[in-house]
């Protein structure tokens, strides 16, 4: 539960969240407007703001939901596999699956990977987890340092994110390409790069990106439903 917020606050949020994934889904992030969101949550406009302090805010809930589970899902594929390179690439490849399965959703990454408080999420979020992913690449940089190599390695992803797949440029190459600068990026010898992409590309990335996305609507409906359960619980 969200500090400070009572269960009333709680179920509001998650009924806001739960909304805005299906418009954001449906319309993309710029043509979502707030009061769309509350009117399809089943609130009044200005309701809205007595959950977020603006669209930005929400969307940043939503990235750190998202981005966990990403983590979460690379993690299990890997299973007793604890090699820290396979980790990221198999989490950065899902993103670029992700963002090819729709328009919406390929801009909702962009604009998480360009807004000021989704960006900054972002760079403290990944920054200790790089730290100890190219520990071996890189046995002199601190925290510090990685939190500025992760401002560059985020804005080489959004720039293969924004850029559309084709007939001459395939997700395979779109990944294969954006794992080679990233690697190169955190000094990754060449040879470990390309046993690493070709481990990533054998797996079925658009599946489990797809699951991805199912599971970020389901767990909306799970985090209303259990407040709502709560609520009523405490009643009886």
């Amino acid at each position: 539960m969200p500090k400070g917020l009572q269960p009333k606050g709680v179920a509001r949020r998650n009924k806001m969240l739960l909304a805005a994934v299906q418009l954001f889904l449906e319309n993309g992030y710029e043509k979502t407007t707030t009061a769309a969101i509350a009117r399809a949550a089943g609130m009044a406009p200005s309701s809205f703001f007595a959950a977020f302090e603006n669209k930005e805010a929400l969307l940043l809930t939503l990235v750190q939901q998202m981005f966990n589970r990403q983590f979460e899902n690379a993690e299990q594929l890997l299973g007793e596999q604890k090699d820290p390179l396979m980790l990221y690439g198999i989490e950065t490849a899902l993103q670029m699956y992700i963002t090819e399965l729709s328009e919406p959703l390929r801009e909702l990454y962009v604009m998480a990977y360009s807004l000021p408080t989704t960006c900054e999420y972002i760079y403290n979020n990944t920054a200790e987890r790089l730290s100890v992913i190219f520990a071996d690449y890189l046995p002199e940089a601190e925290k510090k340092d990685f939190y500025e190599m992760d401002i560059a390695s985020g804005g080489i992803t959004r720039g293969f994110m924004a850029k559309h797949c084709h007939l001459y440029f395939k997700i395979e190459d779109k990944i294969r390409r954006h794992l080679q600068c990233c690697f190169t990026l955190y000094q990754v010898p060449k040879e470990k790069q390309d046993a690493v992409i070709d481990a990533v590309l054998e797996v079925d990335l658009q599946s489990i990106a797809q699951k991805l996305i199912e599971d970020t609507i389901v767990q909306a409906h799970r985090g209303f439903e259990a407040v709502m359960t709560t609520k009523e619980g405490k009643k009886a």
